[in-house]
């Protein structure tokens, strides 16, 4: 029996964060810096790396915990969004809710922020409505709002040194995708059926 590497983006997102946690806590090499976004008024505008932490912050993690936290549901789900929404549609996804969660970071906290939660957010919304069908709010997606994202709302103030926002925002770039997706998805089928 063969290993197929069956999901190239969520696997290589896997590894690629596995990497930093490696250099990290084996080799002592700390690229914090350019795998976090700074808090308000912490990043420069002519700064390149600037606009490169604005999306590899989802890269970096803190701990093997943490990282262990977000990759297991990562691992989980991504495999199953991958095969629905294909490859270059999720990878589209998960760039936008990195930039999307960097940039109200940087514009509006003042913490920093790494870690890829505000996408394992993004997944568990958008697997909660991978089904969707027109006119109709999948339960499951009700469900997920209310257990998730209220847990995160009750936790906002919480002084944990979590993002609760990160975690609201991906949430939220989940539900927009999975239902401007599958929308769009619908169009083309019924379009093509009429021919």
């Amino acid at each position: 029996m063969k290993i197929q590497y069956n999901a190239p983006v969520t696997l290589t997102f896997t590894f690629i964060s596995a990497a930093f946690i490696i250099l990290k806590s084996f080799l002592y090499i700390d690229l914090t810096l350019f795998f976090s976004v700074g808090g308000f008024g912490s990043m420069s505008l002519f700064s390149p790396f600037t606009y490169f932490r604005l999306f590899s912050h989802v890269i970096g993690h803190g701990s093997w915990e943490h990282f262990m936290g977000n990759f297991t549901y990562i691992l989980l789900l991504g495999p199953i969004l991958e095969e629905k929404y294909g490859s270059k549609q999720l990878l589209s996804m998960i760039l936008m809710t990195a930039l999307i969660t960097g940039l109200i970071n940087a514009f509006f906290l003042t913490s920093g922020l790494l870690g890829a939660s505000g996408v394992v957010f993004m997944f568990i919304l958008l697997s909660s409505i991978v089904n969707v069908q027109k006119g109709k709010l999948p339960l499951t997606f009700v469900l997920i709002v209310i257990l998730f994202i209220g847990q995160e709302l009750l936790s906002v103030f919480d002084d944990d040194n979590i993002s609760q926002l990160a975690h609201i925002v991906g949430g939220i770039c989940g539900a927009i995708f999975g239902f401007g997706i599958d929308r769009r998805t619908t169009k083309k089928i019924s379009s093509k059926n009429l021919v």
